[in-house]
């Protein structure tokens, strides 16, 4: 693809945007077209929000659960198989 068409392509997409933003924002069915997409779009943001905290919550579990397996692993590998040579006298 050379620059020209790239540029011409560029140019008719703009155009092509530009007019829609025009149509919805500026005439009377735009405006009516805009009023009835602006509810399902409030529900789309309240339920993108209320996956957001889900996947925060998930997360916020995932470490947690994480943090014990390390804490678990940690404190495995610290006991000895053998008795400390500092162990006192058994009587």
């Amino acid at each position: 693809m050379t620059d020209n068409s790239r540029a011409v392509a560029v140019t008719v997409v703009g155009a092509v945007i530009g007019g829609l933003a025009g149509y919805v924002l500026f005439t009377d069915h735009g405006r009516a077209v805009r009023r009835q997409f602006e509810p399902a779009l409030d529900n789309f943001v309240r339920e993108l929000n209320s996956f957001r905290v889900t996947v925060e919550k998930a997360a916020g579990a995932a470490g947690e659960g994480w943090k014990l397996l390390n804490e678990a692993m940690d404190a495995g590998s610290q006991r000895s198989r053998y008795p400390s040579v500092h162990q006192t006298a058994p009587f």
